[in-house]
C-alpha cells in the first residue's frame, strides 16, 4: 500500500543535477538528474552497466567531489562529500549488494564496529548489547547480540546491515539489490520493513532487477539507460506497467520475458540414485537425504525450494564432491556409472556446474576474459603442456561472439564487466569443457531483465543441442518460464515434481508446505 500523502506535497530530500562521471575514455554517467522526495521509496532501475551503482557511489562519497561533474543537494544545500564518512554524517547510508559484515564477529561488534557506546574511553559492553537488542527489534530479529554473523542466514545478515544503518541515524537509506540473495519469504519481510520505514519518515532508494517487488513498494521509479536518465514513473498515478519499464530499460520490446522453445526431449543421460550428504563440519547433520533424479537429453529441469532446502549442497556434492562429507550414492551418465569424486573427474565425465557465487567461486575477477574462459579446460588451449596464447585468444573470441559478451576485447578485466556479462563468461568457461550435463545455480541472480532474457536464450540453445540442463533458482516465475519439469526440494529431500505446463507458484509452495506440515 502506497503512502497516502501526495508526493507533490513532499519536499525533495535529495537532488542530483547534471551528474557526469568518466573512467578514462568510458563515460559511465552523462548529465544524469535524479530527485528523491522526503519519505518516499524511490526505485532506480536499468540494465547492468546503466550507471545505477556509479550514481549511488557518487552520492555516498565513494567517488568524492571533484571526481565527477554536476552537483548534489541534500536538504536544499549543496554538498561536497570527500568520502563515505561525510555522507554518513548526514544520515545517507548505503548497503551494497556484497554485504560488508565480518563473519567471525558478533552482531553487536559488527553494528558498532566504527564507534560503540563507551564510558571513559572503554567500550560499555552492557550498553552495546542493550542498544543492539533495540536495533534488532526494529528490524524484526530476535537473535542474541553475541551471535556470530557466520551463524546467520543471508536474509538475517541483510537485516543486521539495516540495523547497522539505523544505528547511524539514517535519513536516506540506499539498498543495492537488497533481495538478490533472499528467498521469497525473506524478500517479503524486507519489503514490509521498507514500508514501515516509509511510515516512520525514512527515505529509501532501492536498486533492484525484480520488477514485481519494485511495483509493490515504490512510490516512483527512475530508469537509467547507458548512463543517462530515461525518465521517472509516478506509481501514484496508476498501476505500473512492467512491460513499459522493460522497454525503457532495454530500448526494445521483449515479446515475452521467457523466449519460446519447443522441447525435443530424448533419452535419460543423467541419473543420481540414493544420494546422501552430511554437513562438512557438523557430521551428524544430514543435508541431502537419499535423493534420486533423472534428466533427459534436451530437457531443462528446475529445482525449487526455500533457502536451506539443500539445493546447492546437492549440486556441489554431485559436482566433484565440492561440498559435504560421508557422501554416498551413484551418478550415472549415459547409463554408465560415472566417477565424479573430484572436480577433474566430474568434468571428464561430462558435468559442469555454474556456481551461484560467480564473483568468489566462478571467476578470477582480476584476470581478463580470455584467461577465465580457458580456466577449466587448459588442455584445450595447450600444445605439449604449454598454453598457446593464440589458440587461447581465438577460443575466447569465439565465445565472446557466440555468447554476446559486451566488452572492449577479450583482454578486458573480468571484474570490470557488468553482472550479466560476467555470468556469460562463467557460462563460456564451462561450455568450453564440452559438457553433456550443465547444472546452473541461480544463473540470473543480480542481473537485469535484458541480460536475463539472453541467459534464458542460451539455456534454450543448450537444450536444443541435446544437453541436459538443471536450473536451481529461488525465483519461481523463472523456473516456471524456462523449465520442462520442476522438482521441489525441502529439508534435503525431493518432496514433489511438477510438469512445466502444470507449474504454478501455488503448486510448488503447496508441495513444500504439505511436507512441512507432516
Amino acid at each position: 500500500m502506497l503512502d497516502p500523502v501526495p508526493l507533490a506535497e513532499k519536499p525533495p530530500i535529495l537532488e542530483m543535477r547534471g551528474i557526469s562521471k568518466s573512467f578514462g575514455a568510458v563515460k559511465a554517467l552523462s548529465d544524469v538528474s535524479f530527485t528523491v522526495k522526503e519519505g518516499e521509496i524511490h526505485a532506480l532501475v536499468g540494465e547492468n552497466g546503466a550507471g545505477k551503482s556509479t550514481l549511488m557511489k557518487v552520492l555516498s562519497g565513494v567517488y568524492p567531489h571533484g571526481s565527477y561533474e554536476g552537483s548534489i543537494l541534500f536538504d536544499g544545500d549543496e554538498r561536497h562529500f570527500r568520502d563515505i564518512n561525510d555522507s554518513e554524517k548526514l544520515g545517507i547510508i548505503i548497503i551494497h549488494q556484497e554485504l560488508a559484515l565480518i563473519p567471525l564477529m558478533s552482531i553487536a561488534e559488527n553494528i558498532f564496529l566504527a564507534k560503540g557506546p563507551s564510558k571513559f574511553g572503554v567500550i560499555d559492553r552492557d550498553l552495546r548489547y542493550k542498544r543492539t537488542r533495540e536495533l534488532l527489534a526494529k528490524v524484526g530479529l530476535t537473535e542474541a547480540p553475541e551471535t556470530l554473523i557466520t551463524n546467520l542466514g543471508v536474509g538475517k545478515q541483510q537485516l543486521v546491515e539495516i540495523a547497522k544503518a539505523l544505528s547511524k541515524d539514517v535519513r536516506l537509506l540506499i539498498l543495492d539489490e537488497p533481495t538478490a540473495s533472499l528467498n521469497e519469504t525473506d524478500s517479503a519481510a524486507l519489503l514490509e520493513l521498507l514500508k514501515e520505514f516509509r511510515r516512520n519518515g525514512i527515505t529509501s532508494i532501492m536498486i533492484s532487477h525484480k520488477l514485481n517487488e519494485i511495483s509493490e513498494v515504490a512510490d516512483r521509479i527512475t530508469v537509467l539507460r547507458d548512463g543517462r536518465t530515461v525518465g521517472t514513473l509516478d506509481c501514484h498515478e496508476g498501476p505500473v506497467d512492467e512491460d513499459e519499464i522493460v522497454r525503457r530499460m532495454v530500448d526494445r520490446d521483449l515479446e515475452s520475458r521467457y523466449p519460446a522453445r519447443t522441447p525435443k526431449i530424448g533419452d535419460v543421460i543423467f541419473e543420481v540414485e540414493n544420494w546422501s550428504v552430511y554437513h562438512p563440519q557438523h557430521s551428524s547433520r544430514q543435508m541431502v537425504k537419499n535423493v534420486s533424479m533423472k534428466v533427459r537429453a534436451g530437457e531443462v529441469v528446475g529445482i525449487s525450494g526455500l533457502m536451506g532446502a539443500g539445493r546447492t549442497e546437492f549440486a556441489m556434492s554431485v559436482f566433484g564432491r565440492t561440498y559435504g562429507r560421508d557422501i554416498t550414492g551413484t551418478v550415472k551418465i549415459h547409463g554408465k556409472e560415472a566417477d565424479t569424486s573430484d572436480v577433474h573427474r566430474a568434468i571428464k565425465a561430462g558435468l559442469a556446474y555454474v556456481t551461484e557465487d560467480r564473483k568468489h567461486l566462478g571467476l578470477i575477477l582480476a584476470e581478463d576474459i580470455r584467461k577465465n574462459i580457458s580456466l577449466a579446460h587448459l588442455g584445450g588451449v595447450s600444445s605439449s603442456g604449454v598454453i598457446d596464447d593464440i589458440k587461447e585468444m581465438k577460443v575466447a573470441q569465439e565465445f565472446r561472439t557466440r555468447m554476446r559478451i559486451r566488452s572492449h576485447n577479450v583482454y578486458q578485466e573480468t571484474g570490470k564487466l557488468s553482472g550479466g556479462n560476467q555470468q556469460k563468461v562463467v557460462l563460456s568457461k564451462w561450455l568450453f569443457t564440452g559438457p553433456d550435463i550443465l547444472i546452473l545455480d541461480e544463473p540470473t541472480r543480480g542481473i537485469d531483465v535484458g541480460a536475463k532474457y539472453e541467459i534464458y536464450s542460451i539455456i534454450n540453445e543448450l537444450a536444443d543441442a541435446g544437453k541436459a540442463v538443471i536450473v536451481i533458482s529461488s525465483e519461481m516465475p523463472e523456473l516456471i518460464g524456462t523449465c520442462d519439469r520442476i522438482m521441489v526440494m525441502h529439508e534435503g529431500e525431493f518432496v514433489g515434481e511438477v510438469a512445466g505446463e502444470e507449474a504454478t507458484q501455488e503448486n510448488i509452495m503447496r508441495a513444500i508446505m504439505r511436507r512441512k506440515g507432516r
